[in-house]
């Protein structure tokens, strides 16, 4: 059978020669993609491992750059940051056309919806969450310069760089005029931080982008999709993973068609409960975190806008994308009323 994006003969064909103890590569199927990476389950008669590649098509240079994933799991592999384990690194693009990677597969789920937890439990459920915020402080936690990621990005004026360049994605995307977007800008510049503590940063980090084993005792056993990583201010991913959460009776944030329901289980921390947690697993003072969520909404909104630009130009399609495009203003008043209250 076909599968879009891989060229099974010379796939396996590589495999045998450097990846031998994987042993004899059998079949490959598509687990998910589309906008984002790609990524493949391959059986061989040893052991499951997965691929990643770029996404098929035309993609910026430096987007979807599968050695830097390759090199931040690598790097986290023998820290206590779960990962998948690093198998093998290609750049060779007349494998499958694109460089890719070769990780162990994770007996994990995915979880987006609050649904897919099965039975309410709210002791294990609030565990779960509790894990969530543990591991992102424990990303926060490594020492990126033993761990060899010293060149890995530029802590300094992190924040700064961000700003200039989400703000240069709006402009090549957006859709309208928005006077209050400008604003914001304009406020996040007055407001940044004096200075910030560089750590190793996701980029991206919710729920979803974790492998989870489910039961009396949850763990999240992986952290993936690493493409945004950097080195950065920790409070940045904090803000995000915050501006992804959904709180029950929050109709406003349940108009907004990202991320899943999940924050919103019997059990789940609250956004604020998750905070302090992450806190305490870090040892971060976050009295400023007002500013990172609407840095997270500034940049949520940026993101969404895009999605919503490529459904007018016909490039994307799916449930919901005609409406996605009503997002982007709530996104930006959100942002406006984390600036608005006293840091």
């Amino acid at each position: 059978m076909t599968v879009p994006g891989i060229d099974r003969p010379r796939l396996f064909a590589w495999m045998g020669r450097h990846v031998p103890d994987a042993g004899e590569p059998l079949s490959v199927s598509l687990i998910s993609g589309g906008r984002s990476n790609l990524t493949y389950l391959i059986e061989t008669r040893e052991r499951r491992v997965v691929l990643r590649r770029p996404p098929l098509g035309h993609v910026l240079p430096t987007a979807h750059d599968m050695r830097r994933e390759w090199r931040v799991i690598s790097a986290l592999a023998p820290t206590p940051v779960p990962v998948p384990e690093p198998v093998a690194f290609c750049a060779d693009e007349e494998v499958v056309g694109a460089p890719f990677y070769l990780m162990g597969y994770v007996d994990g789920a995915a979880v987006r919806g609050r649904d897919e937890l099965g039975e309410p439990e709210p002791a294990r459920t609030r565990r779960l969450a509790e894990r969530l915020a543990e591991v992102l402080a424990a990303i926060h936690a490594v020492d990126y310069r033993e761990a060899g990621l010293a060149d890995f990005g530029r802590p300094d004026g992190y924040l700064a760089r961000q700003i200039e360049r989400w703000g240069q994605q709006w402009e090549r995307s957006k859709t309208a005029d928005r006077p209050e977007y400008d604003r914001l800008v304009a406020r996040l510049r007055e407001r940044l931080p004096a200075r910030s503590t560089g750590t190793l940063v996701h980029g991206d980090y919710r729920l979803d982008n974790t492998l989870v084993r489910l039961g009396p005792e949850p763990e999240i056993l992986g952290v993936v999709d690493w493409e945004m990583s950097t080195l950065g201010d920790p409070l940045a991913d904090l803000g995000l993973t915050l501006t992804y959460w959904h709180e029950a009776g929050d109709e406003e944030r349940a108009s907004i068609p990202v991320a899943g329901d999940v924050t919103t289980a019997p059990g789940f921390l609250n956004a604020a409960e998750f905070a302090e947690h992450y806190a305490k697993a870090s040892g971060r003072d976050i009295s400023d975190l007002g500013f990172y969520v609407a840095f997270g909404n500034f940049k949520l909104a940026v993101i969404v806008e895009g999605i919503h630009a490529r459904f007018r130009q016909g490039k994307t399609v799916g449930e919901g994308f005609d409406r996605i495009g009503s997002a982007v203003p709530t996104l930006i008043a959100r942002a406006h009323r984390m600036l608005d209250q006293p840091s």
